[in-house]
């Protein structure tokens, strides 16, 4: 069975030097070669990275400066907050800096899917136990930004899937 012959382009002929690359194909090449995302800076994905891990640090301080430190329930939230916030950062940096280009071999979508569930679950979790320890009104309003961080994270966690059905549906 015949599959016939294929044509590769290589740019260079077999009697001289390579030809210059032809003007349109260097004009979108450049977009490619840019080390930084631009646009990701604009973009709603990245302005609602920004937002969360805004409110993880202001959760995170409110914690931190009240002055219930001593609970063990404060001390997890503080590592999830944290833990969280540095994975936020992670996933920033791979998308403002087209790492997820390269490194093919991880579903990035998948895997920003299973960060949001697993941190949502872990800040649901940490934000119930906190708020049931709190007996003062500065542990309400601590309450109040955990649960709009968790507002947050929820929102995030249904455009992640949205667009992760979308690549997977297609």
């Amino acid at each position: 069975m015949s599959h016939g012959a294929r044509v590769i382009r290589t740019g260079v002929s077999s009697g001289g030097p390579a030809a210059p690359p032809p003007a349109a194909a260097s004009s979108s090449a450049g977009s490619d070669a840019e080390l930084m995302d631009g646009a990701y800076f604009r973009s709603c994905a990245g302005m609602l990275k920004v937002a969360q891990m805004i409110s993880l640090l202001i959760g995170f301080i409110s914690v931190n400066s009240s002055q219930w430190t001593d609970y063990s329930a404060y001390s997890y939230f503080q590592i999830v907050t944290m833990c969280d916030l540095v994975m936020i950062l992670f996933f920033y940096i791979i998308h403002i800096f087209r790492i997820y280009r390269k490194l093919t071999c991880v579903s990035w979508p998948l895997a920003e899917f299973l960060h949001y569930l697993i941190g949502t679950i872990l800040l649901l979790i940490a934000s119930i136990v906190a708020a049931s320890k709190s007996y003062n009104l500065t542990g309400l309003v601590a309450g109040a930004v955990r649960l709009c961080l968790l507002v947050l994270t929820l929102f995030k966690l249904q455009c992640i899937l949205s667009r992760a059905l979308e690549i997977f549906c297609l």
